[in-house]
């Protein structure tokens, strides 16, 4: 069965943090493929208020799936 796990993240590092603690627990066989995005928003009341938000999708193979 194809399953698929998403993050969100404030900061990159810890994004790459919650998917190399996920890619640990899965063979690396299992994963399908993963996606990459970044969102930039600003705040339209304060100059310095620049919000970021990192987030992946990984697609995997459940473990003992046989499709």
């Amino acid at each position: 069965m194809i399953q698929v796990r998403i993050f969100d993240e404030d900061h990159e590092e810890d994004l790459e943090i919650a998917i190399n603690e996920f890619l640990s627990i899965i063979p690396p066989e299992h994963v399908v493929d993963i996606k990459y995005q970044i969102a930039v928003c600003d705040n339209a009341h304060s100059e310095d208020d620049t919000m970021f938000s990192f987030s992946a999708m990984i697609i995997f193979k459940k473990s003992g799936s046989s499709k």
